[in-house]
């Protein structure tokens, strides 16, 4: 009889860790990503429900020969998907959650699979809110340690620099605090590296005072997008920091389920948050104002309604894209990008977005981690729905020829939240911080146990 890393990491368990190894009858279900058209089929999926578990499961795939890739909600898992997963162990930290917030601090100690829904509930009777994303069901822990684009960022920059401490399971099972002043070469790096340093079970954040914020979209259909696109860009260029907004030019499929408004149509949408007074908000929104929206939702909300902005799919969906950092874009590169998703074309996407950039966002964080700013002036995110496989190569052709289109304007950096394949990670830092992140990388995982979505 031979034993098998599978027999050999199930024996090797100390606790009661909910396992699935290929062949259970809750693997399949175990092994999903949040975005369904990543078929990735490790090795085994454990799903700790404490600390001690993910110690327990780290130490049992290190003894059995198996690595370990941690993983929250699985956003982001195309680029996990891609690689070689036979000897991995997927983490599923789903129901690892919680969330304590601190008020005088203002600070809250987040759980490691815990969601951007959950904690801007436990803040807001604080009259907090936090750095989060554009999406409710966003864990926190994948968010961050990629950097982190909130509406907020402009203002506050990356999300990546609100991280006062991280407890953190290593390759070898220890569970270790990183921080300023513990183990702060884990810490700097944890800021940028994420799950290429170890498991994150918890991280302590700041929250910003923040209640209510003057938040909204406005929609135009997309006949008005030659004229809308260059305004918006041309509007970005002077706009203040306290405005953090995104263009993307959508499609939406005519679906019962869908609002009227959306359902069946090709639109051009503005979105974000502007961090001032009513008054001074609405002379800052002026210039777009006055292209006669069809739709302007801009108004003071909760803070927690910020989530809900963005219209994110609310459920796992199957998806595909690609992504580059833009700089500039001048009138032909504003041509460039209407020439693929203007009025007339048939990109096959969902949508192509422009994330503003600059403002806090470009400048480097004096302590920060090893991802602490994005130098560039937009992020270019291009997406398509691909429920089956032949969708999914037609969505990467159609993402990767916007991409490829607006290649004249594009910069060397990328935003690991919005790197949907696999890509080089040394573009995510500067050559120094590369060298010195993958250093700190050899020091506590020589061997390579930890699996990133973006490896170092």
């Amino acid at each position: 009889m031979t034993t098998t890393p599978d027999i050999t990491l199930r024996s090797g368990l100390t606790t009661a860790c909910e396992l699935h190894l290929p062949g259970d009858p809750g693997y399949d279900v175990a092994r999903l990503a949040w975005n369904l058209a990543v078929d990735q089929r490790p090795a085994a999926v454990a799903l700790p429900r404490t600390v001690d578990q993910v110690r327990d499961v780290v130490r049992a795939a290190a003894t059995a020969g198996l690595r370990v890739a941690p993983q929250s909600t699985g956003h982001g898992a195309a680029a996990l998907g891609e690689q070689d997963l036979d000897d991995v162990v997927l983490v599923r930290l789903s129901a690892l959650t919680g969330v304590e917030v601190d008020p005088a601090r203002p600070a809250a100690r987040v759980l490691g699979g815990t969601l951007w829904q959950e904690v801007v509930e436990a803040a807001a009777p604080h009259g907090l809110t936090a750095l989060h994303g554009s999406a409710p069901d966003v864990a926190v822990a994948g968010y961050v340690l990629g950097g982190g684009l909130s509406f907020y960022g402009r203002t506050h920059g990356l999300a990546a620099n609100s991280v006062r401490a991280a407890d953190v399971v290593l390759a070898d099972g220890t569970l270790v605090r990183a921080s300023a002043t513990e183990h702060p070469d884990l810490f700097w790096a944890l800021r940028g590296g994420g799950g290429n340093l170890g498991v994150v079970v918890a991280l302590e954040i700041d929250l910003l005072p923040y209640a209510e914020v003057y938040a909204g979209m406005l929609l135009w259909d997309r006949e008005r997008a030659p004229e809308v696109v260059p305004a918006w860009v041309e509007w970005s260029r002077t706009a203040p920091e306290s405005a953090t907004t995104s263009l993307r030019v959508m499609s939406f499929p005519p679906l019962p389920e869908l609002p009227p408004f959306l359902s069946g149509r090709d639109l051009v949408i503005v979105d974000g948050a502007v961090l001032e007074a009513d008054e001074r908000a609405a002379e800052v929104l002026a210039p777009l104002r006055a292209l006669a929206p069809e739709m302007d939702t801009f108004a003071r909300v909760p803070a927690s309604a910020l989530t809900e902005v963005h219209m994110d799919p609310p459920a796992p969906s199957p998806a595909v894209g690609d992504h580059s950092v833009l700089g500039p874009l001048d009138a032909d590169g504003v041509a460039a990008l209407l020439a693929q998703v203007g009025p007339g074309t048939r990109s096959g996407l969902m949508f192509a977005e422009l994330r503003h950039l600059g403002g806090a966002f470009a400048r480097p964080v004096p302590g920060g981690g090893v991802l602490s700013s994005i130098a560039g002036d937009y992020a270019l995110l291009c997406v398509a729905m691909a429920p089956t496989p032949e969708a999914v190569v037609a969505g990467r052709a159609a993402a990767f020829s916007v991409v490829r289109a607006m290649a004249p304007w594009a910069q060397r950096s990328l935003v690991p939240t919005f790197a949907e394949t696999r890509v080089d990670a040394s573009r995510f830092y500067d050559d120094e911080d590369w060298l010195r992140v993958c250093r700190v990388r050899d020091e506590l995982d020589p061997r390579r146990v930890l699996v990133a979505n973006h490896r170092l």
